[in-house]
């Protein structure tokens, strides 16, 4: 299974385009940003108000919770009074656990998030085997659940997300497929299934964790899934990290799972979940995809190239430990912070301060120089020159024989420096360069 075509050379996936509103995801539209208000859905102006905040700052999708029918009857004054000030951001109803709250829902919004982990299901932790029966059996009551919705949102013409969470895994599929990326897939599939049956196909999938491993894992699966059921399953995909936190971690775990995605050409809309206001949460987003916007797609094609580790697990590569600028990198050593010269003056003032969150490696002094893999050409030079390196200072530079060091300076034309600890440093200026 290959989750995008070229794991080194960047291709946006190919999706078809699915219409929220007035907003196109997916197809030739660009990376889509999204976000969630925090407020009751009973409370009408401040949900008007806190919706309209986040359309000002350049949220393009806005997702409202409806827990129960109540709030999704609600959504259409928050709709209608948000239509009347001139705000045409589409809205979004968050479903989980009632299938009538969706329904409800349905009616008013642009598009509806069902979670098919609970949204026919209810979990008991319950530990069972099923047979292949049992499992169809259960399918069909999903079935009969689900596709009033199907049908609903069809007739409307509005957009769905089937969105699979982690944390709430049923325990039908939780017996069957375990705790996995996999059983997080499967769950997604067995909902997309009935739509399609419907020939709706309006929807857009998700697969969340507030873990970036697995959520990486888990979207990486789920697009090798889709291209194995056929060209056309190509659905758009939203991404995010459920519950990132706040502060700067909360940035590095989105940062890590959907830019890691994004650089795979997996992603049509993002959120960024962040536990503060929700309209810090579109700077964030925006500049992810703007770097992913920068990211240049000229490199050499190598379609047929085999990776070395498995994508659609964790595994962390071994590598031999080595020391650079002072710190052990590598092996069983934890990773390691690299920071370029001209960032470190802008913190230099408060290094001694920052604990655990300082870097450990100032890039311009590690004697680090960048190669590409696949140029072959160009490991050779540089191993010439480390073979090189190395010979010209064992010769040169023993401090036990000054007397050897003169003579060969003497004879060798090559070596012409006024002494050896100069001519130390030019040889490492050369090959860091």
């Amino acid at each position: 299974m290959k989750h995008c075509p070229d794991p080194f050379r960047y291709q946006r996936r190919a999706t078809r385009e699915v219409r929220v509103g007035n907003v196109g995801v997916g197809g030739a539209n660009p990376i889509r940003v999204q976000s969630m208000i925090t407020c009751d859905t009973m409370d009408t102006e401040m949900s008007i108000q806190q919706t309209m905040e986040l359309a000002n700052v350049g949220c393009e999708i806005v997702r409202i919770t409806a827990p129960t029918v109540k709030d999704s009857g609600n959504l259409e004054n928050i709709v209608k009074g948000l239509r009347e000030r001139g705000c045409n951001v589409p809205i979004v109803a968050d479903i989980h656990f009632k299938p009538e709250a969706a329904m409800e829902a349905a009616k008013w919004v642009d598009k509806v998030r069902i979670n098919p982990g609970n949204y026919a299901d209810s979990k008991k932790f319950l530990i069972r085997e099923y047979s292949d029966e049992q499992y169809a059996a259960e399918l069909n009551r999903i079935r009969e659940r689900f596709s009033p919705l199907v049908d609903l949102c069809k007739q409307r013409g509005i957009a769905m997300r089937i969105g699979t969470n982690h944390g709430s895994l049923s325990d039908r599929i939780m017996n069957r497929y375990g705790d996995t990326p996999l059983g997080m897939v499967e769950s997604a599939l067995e909902f997309a299934r009935i739509a399609r049956d419907l020939d709706y196909h309006a929807f857009i999938f998700s697969m969340k964790s507030s873990n970036p491993k697995v959520m990486i894992n888990a979207y990486r699966l789920l697009v090798a899934r889709l291209d194995e059921e056929g060209p056309d399953w190509n659905y758009p995909i939203h991404l995010g990290v459920t519950e990132a936190g706040e502060g700067e971690d909360a940035r590095i775990k989105s940062a890590i799972g959907i830019g890691s995605l994004l650089s795979d050409g997996i992603g049509d809309t993002i959120r960024v979940s962040l536990t503060e206001d929700s309209i810090h949460e579109i700077p964030v987003a925006k500049a992810l995809i703007e770097i992913i916007q920068k990211t240049p797609n000229a490199q050499r094609p190598t379609p047929n190239a085999e990776l070395s580790f498995d994508p659609f697990s964790y595994q962390r590569r071994a590598t031999e430990t080595i020391e650079r600028d002072g710190v052990r990198v590598g092996g069983e050593e934890l990773i390691r912070v690299v920071i370029r010269r001209i960032n470190f003056d802008k913190i230099a003032h408060k290094i001694e301060k920052m604990g655990d969150y300082k870097p450990e490696i100032v890039y311009e002094d590690a004697g680090i120089v960048e190669v590409d893999p696949r140029d072959d050409a160009a490991i050779e030079r540089l191993n010439a020159q480390r073979v090189s390196h190395s010979t010209f200072r064992s010769r040169h530079h023993r401090a036990d024989r000054p007397q050897r060091s003169r003579r060969l300076r003497k004879q060798s034309p090559a070596c012409n420096r006024p002494s050896s600890r100069s001519c130390a440093r030019s040889c490492r200026s050369l090959f860091d360069e």
